[in-house]
């Protein structure tokens, strides 16, 4: 099944299996809700069936977990995490990439600052609300975003903040007096992705990181239960997107110069965006790019519209697409020799029909009936999910669903 196909069943199957699964109680005379939502950073569906995960296996239990997230066009950090928060794609968000060129502001790279967000972000929805919110990391989080921003976060975001920071500062915010308490909390956890990226998706690395990231997940429950939280709060825990074994590059740049056509390539992966130096190369470009295997190239105006992923100010003049193993970039001299040795390394940004890049996505808590399994869920149905369960309106350019459509008494 490809793209279109997917895209054009997730509507039905998610409403179809989240239904018997999560229900609202009840909000007569019961406590304001709380929800926290946790990212793990490239972390495939799969990834837990590989070793003794507790805290993962409690939230399926006592909980609901997807068969898998779908991510929104390129399966990067940066516009999935933007689509977990807004609840609508990278054409309407605007963050195209983790990299992009925009015509008018220049380079976005790796880029925190809100201004670049085009679409509502959820910590703006929940404060414009009068729902209290605080961010440990997340793309956009760390100023105010058309003036208005989370009560409460962290910044600059720093990598080697561990998780164990994290899960304190949750739980010491939840122990703030009722006025000043959050009752949305949102935080970027590292994760796999780093172990999925250097040794490839099947090393015993990705493993060990997400043992390392369970034991912290442990913690946060075992807070949350000291502090009796569940008749009020839910926990969601999702990831952006997953990792493929990449063992062979393509080198788009080198394959143009060779017919005398310069570019400027932007590497996303499986994804590559194109700024030829004269565009009126365009069609000459394009002709010699759908000569060459494993690539598809397009006119970034022409891109599948299912994709959802034409910006333009920001989408480049031409968007090159391949598929797992390959990727693009030219290969380092030490990546070459790594791989005649063998060695894979793994990487993302394909489009989001690949399987191996479904994400994972955890419920547990408040307005969560335990154990029922859910088919494939789609990264922009996380943020009306959360604005459900918090009681207000999701996010102005939101055009997900919520998971949680049905109420019944407690």
């Amino acid at each position: 099944m490809r793209i279109k196909d997917i895209i054009a069943k997730l509507p039905r199957l998610v409403l179809c299996s989240a239904l018997p699964a999560l229900v609202l109680p009840s909000s007569t005379g019961a406590p304001d809700p709380v929800v926290i939502l946790l990212s793990w950073d490239g972390t495939r569906h799969d990834f837990p069936e590989r070793t003794s995960l507790p805290a993962l296996e409690r939230m399926a239990s006592e909980g609901v977990r997807a068969e898998r997230l779908v991510p929104v066009f390129p399966a990067n950090t940066f516009p999935n995490h933007v689509a977990l928060a807004t609840g609508t794609y990278a054409d309407r968000h605007g963050i195209v990439g983790n990299s992009f060129h925009d015509r008018e502001r220049g380079t976005f790279h790796y880029s925190n600052d809100a201004s670049w967000i085009e679409a509502e972000p959820l910590w703006v929805a929940a404060e414009r609300q009068g729902v209290r919110a605080a961010v440990f990391f997340w793309v956009g989080s760390e100023n105010d975003w058309n003036g208005t921003g989370a009560s409460y976060r962290k910044s600059p975001f720093d990598s080697g903040v561990p998780e164990s920071e994290k899960v304190d500062q949750v739980l010491a915010w939840l122990d703030l007096p009722e006025p000043e308490r959050p009752r949305l909390i949102l935080s970027w956890w590292h994760g796999c992705d780093a172990a999925g990226h250097e040794r490839g998706p099947d090393d015993r690395s990705v493993s060990r990181q997400l043992a390392w990231q369970d034991r912290e997940l442990t913690r946060l429950l075992e807070g949350l239960d000291a502090r009796r939280a569940w008749a009020r709060t839910t926990l969601l825990v999702v990831s952006d997107h997953g990792m493929a074994e990449v063992s062979r590059s393509i080198d788009v740049k080198g394959l143009l110069a060779a017919e005398g056509i310069r570019t400027r390539v932007i590497h996303a992966g499986g994804t590559a965006y194109l700024l030829l130096r004269d565009r009126g190369q365009r069609e000459r470009a394009l002709s010699v790019l759908s000569q060459t295997e494993n690539v598809r190239a397009y006119a970034s105006e022409e891109l599948p519209p299912e994709l959802r992923a034409y910006h333009p100010q920001r989408s480049a003049d031409i968007v090159v697409l391949t598929r797992p193993p390959y990727g693009f970039q030219r290969a380092s001299l030490m990546q070459r020799v790594l791989r005649r040795l063998g060695r894979v390394q793994g990487g993302h940004g394909y489009a989001p029909d690949e399987p191996e890049m479904g994400g994972i996505f955890y419920a547990m808590g408040r307005g969560v009936a335990p154990g029922t399994k859910l088919g494939p869920v789609r990264a922009i149905d996380v943020a009306p999910t959360v604005t459900w369960l918090l009681g207000i309106e999701p996010p102005r350019d939101s055009e997900g669903r919520a998971l949680l459509t049905a109420e019944v008494e407690p």
